[in-house]
């Protein structure tokens, strides 16, 4: 990912400091990144994988 690439970062709002995840969404994927450090690793799923892990985690705390 280009470094001069701007994406929209979003975290939880119970989220009170920085060491939280962060999420964003480029095109067809969903970039994860540790609020920690931004200029560190990031994962990077397609929409797909994204919804079915997020559908996962919903299924766990219901």
């Amino acid at each position: 990912m280009a470094d001069t690439e701007r994406l929209q970062w979003h975290r939880s709002a119970h989220c009170e400091s920085n060491a939280c995840v962060e999420v964003a969404q480029k095109k067809d994927e969903v970039v994860v990144r540790d609020g920690k450090d931004p200029n560190g690793p990031r994962l990077i799923f397609s929409a797909r994988q994204w919804i079915t892990f997020v559908a996962w985690l919903h299924q766990r705390v219901e």
